[in-house]
């Protein structure tokens, strides 16, 4: 279907992914990850590493730690 290739997610595929961190949640549940994927046309596993990635760095832009899990650690 779509040629993957290690570069990553397509711009297309980005822009989907993009929409989904900025509108419908940065913590998306396996359910959500699993649509998500489906609809970007790239495996569970790539979006979730995506997803990790791309919280990372909006940590980072909000001056937050990329790793912290609660607001008191």
């Amino acid at each position: 279907m779509s040629a993957q290739t290690a570069s990553g997610p397509t711009e297309d595929q980005v822009e989907i992914l993009e929409y989904n961190f900025n509108k419908v949640n940065k913590h998306p549940d396996p359910t959500t990850l699993c649509l998500i994927a489906a609809e970007a046309g790239l495996t569970e596993e790539e979006t979730q590493k995506w997803f990790k990635q791309r919280l990372a760095q909006w940590r980072r832009s909000e001056g937050l730690p990329s790793e912290c899990r609660s607001v008191t650690d």
